[in-house]
């Protein structure tokens, strides 16, 4: 059976090569055509030697993601829906903004977290990505938009681990994924531009600390243990304290100077004035033991099955104030992609049957891309696409 060599990063490729009998240079030479070129065939990779390139088809393959469907929003955010095997699919969204281009990665089929406000959530889980399909999706994309625009140059400047699924309970097939993502013979992306999202689990927001600390986001969305509870049932494991000694650990490590915490608005449930003091007395505690923060306040996008509502933007308005009063740094987020389901916790996926697949493939449209440069946007903190 051949090898995926997606599911690489360069040290694991330098092994694969070592054992192929190859010095570790041709490993570089081999990444750098993969992900920095995209090519799909070995042949096309001419400074390698022949009788490499023989070894190559015989013990590996480049196995991207099939394309189930490809959707533009009326804002220009792209939506993909891949085909990760056995009726699961998951999805990746590009998000073009005047000064740069942000994907949003899964990283899972569907999540095993089950916040009350995601309807990733509600899908429930099905499995963790590999490595390869964390990263086809970057490849896929990068290398799609770079057709379409014309474009010699980077078209990706930051990606978001904000997709389906939590990153943290994939965390070794996500490790490889984001030192593909960092390397500068892969997708030279520096660390304040990855961000991994977490809904906040504690021990491994550790490990990416001492491991690969790129940009951290948390999913707070609440002030105190009883609510957050409530909303994000990880916290009756990881409590808010437990989760805010983390995030100051990680601090210790982090290509920032803060950590995002992320809140999602919902009518009468944590949207109130009160909810905003508590939140700014738990921060300004917070402060006074080292922990810096951002705060990005996200308009919630409702499906019924959550029983749910939107803050009124009076209310977001009236909540933000309160926190920028007190010394807060807050943005609210500016919902894109609604229409097309890819705004934040509408990434959904679906559970399909090879008759569905293959509906969906004959009525996929053909995608209108717009050059990044000539998109005008309002700039938010941290452009994604789905909250955990």
């Amino acid at each position: 059976m051949t090898v995926n060599l997606l599911d690489f990063d360069l040290k694991g490729l330098t092994v694969f090569c070592a054992n192929l009998g190859e010095k570790s240079f041709r490993a570089t030479q081999l990444f750098r055509w993969i992900h920095q070129k995209g090519a799909t065939d070995f042949e096309q990779m001419t400074d390698l030697a022949k009788p490499l390139r023989s070894k190559l088809a015989l013990t590996a393959h480049l196995q991207s993601l099939k394309i189930i469907g490809q959707q533009e929003s009326a804002d220009g955010t792209i939506k993909w829906l891949f085909d990760v095997g056995a009726g699961d699919a998951v999805e990746a969204v590009f998000i073009p903004e005047e000064n740069r281009g942000t994907l949003c990665i899964s990283s899972q089929a569907g999540c095993a977290v089950g916040c009350r406000f995601c309807s990733t959530g509600h899908q429930g889980f099905s499995r963790n990505l590999t490595t390869g399909e964390i990263i086809a999706q970057l490849w896929f994309a990068e290398h799609f938009l770079r057709k379409h625009l014309s474009s010699k140059e980077r078209v990706i400047s930051n990606v978001v681990m904000m997709g389906m699924g939590e990153p943290l309970q994939n965390y070794s097939a996500l490790l490889p994924a984001l030192r593909t993502m960092l390397d500068d013979h892969g997708y030279g992306l520096s660390r304040r531009r990855v961000t991994v999202s977490t809904s906040g689990v504690v021990p491994m927001i550790d490990r990416l600390g001492a491991d690969c600390p790129v940009a951290l986001a948390v999913s707070l969305h609440a002030p105190n243990d009883a609510l957050r509870s409530n909303l994000v049932p990880l916290n009756q494991k990881y409590p808010i304290e437990e989760l805010m000694s983390a995030c100051r650990r990680y601090l210790e490590y982090a290509p920032r100077d803060f950590i995002t915490f992320e809140y999602c608005m919902l009518e009468g449930v944590n949207d109130q004035v009160e909810h905003a003091e508590q939140l700014v007395e738990l921060m300004k505690q917070q402060s006074i033991l080292g922990l810096s923060c951002k705060f990005n306040l996200i308009p919630f996008n409702p499906f019924p099955e959550s029983g749910l509502l939107c803050s009124s933007k009076a209310q977001v308005a009236v909540f933000a104030k309160i926190l920028i009063n007190a010394g807060l740094v807050t943005t609210i987020r500016k919902t894109r992609g609604d229409d097309i389901d890819a705004a934040c916790g509408q990434l959904a996926g679906e559970v399909m049957d090879r008759t569905r697949v293959g509906a969906r493939i004959e009525k996929q449209r053909t995608i209108k891309i717009t050059p990044v440069q000539d998109i005008r946007r309002d700039r938010v903190d941290i452009p994604a696409s789905i909250q955990h």
